[in-house]
């Protein structure tokens, strides 16, 4: 096959997965204009329209959407054989694509990859921050980082951390102007810090244990932010309490920046588990990043 039309065609799969040039252009790494000259050129040598394009939608036609149910069983076996060849190398090499939670991204991901890289310098790694859940096989990532109790149905799954305390935290003189509280319900007088999720919307509810019990608080937050980041910023600046993964706080509590607030009430998030859809030949790039990742 003419090598410009398969590439024009791959082009055209791409868009209509991502949904939209800009985003297929950043899984590309290529510009949006580039992937519109290219569509235009495909759909000028073929004849036919393929793609219906608004300032807001984008869809395949009915000729683009008979084009695609042809072409993904062709590409399919395209990876595989790909797959295939990458097992004959004698280095692993190839690009690994993560979408980590930020807090996993950081304190679990990250620490591996310098080791990783210095034993497998082929392997390019892209490691995108999400803390929303995402359709791995649908946005073609090669493996998804969650809590257990997160994870997508029919994936295999690896444990890669402990679980993992929260702790709440304010700044000493937050503290000292507002009191500190002794109890969760001693909360709804103060000026609380939270989360909202990406995905759903919502905003996280606060979770305490205590002497095997558990109990939940919808807090009123004074602020409210989708970037648990900003949120552990927001307490060092002394805008309230938060709750917080302890390795995102830890630094700020040895500096004396943070203080450790409820002490025995806060509760422990599941292990991380880096989580990736059945396959039959996983490439060695990948097999050589689950257990960089595994250990």
């Amino acid at each position: 096959m003419d090598r410009d039309l398969w590439s024009g065609l791959a082009v055209f799969a791409q868009i209509v997965e991502a949904g939209s040039f800009t985003k297929a252009a950043a899984r590309m790494g290529q510009s949006p204009s580039a992937l519109s000259h290219a569509m235009r050129s495909l759909e000028t040598r073929l004849g036919v329209r393929l793609l219906d394009r608004t300032t807001r939608s984008l869809a395949p036609t009915t000729a683009g959407e008979s084009l695609l149910q042809r072409l993904r069983p062709a590409m399919v076996s395209v990876d595989e054989a790909l797959s295939t060849l990458d097992q004959a190398r004698d280095k692993p090499a190839g690009r690994i694509r993560i979408n980590a939670h930020r807090p996993a991204a950081v304190h679990v991901v990250l620490p591996k990859l310098a080791p990783f890289a210095l034993s497998y310098p082929d392997v390019a790694v892209e490691l995108v921050v999400n803390d929303g859940l995402v359709d791995i096989t649908a946005e073609r990532f090669d493996c998804g980082v969650r809590h257990e109790g997160e994870l997508q149905r029919d994936m295999i799954s690896v444990r890669i951390s402990d679980p993992v305390p929260l702790v709440f935290v304010a700044t000493r003189r937050y503290l000292d102007d507002h009191g500190t509280p002794q109890t969760p319900d001693d909360l709804g007088r103060h000026r609380c810090l939270c989360y909202r999720y990406t995905s759903s919307g919502t905003i996280h509810v606060w979770e305490f244990e205590r002497g095997g019990r558990s109990l939940e608080r919808a807090i009123p937050g004074s602020f409210v932010t989708n970037d648990v980041d900003l949120m552990r910023d927001a307490t060092v600046a002394g805008l309230g309490i938060a709750c917080l993964p302890l390795p995102h706080a830890q630094r700020h509590l040895a500096a004396g920046e943070l203080v450790e607030i409820l002490s025995g009430w806060a509760p422990t998030l599941p292990p991380n588990h880096l989580y990736y859809p059945s396959r039959r030949l996983p490439s060695a790039a990948f097999r050589a990043f689950v257990q960089a990742m595994r250990d």
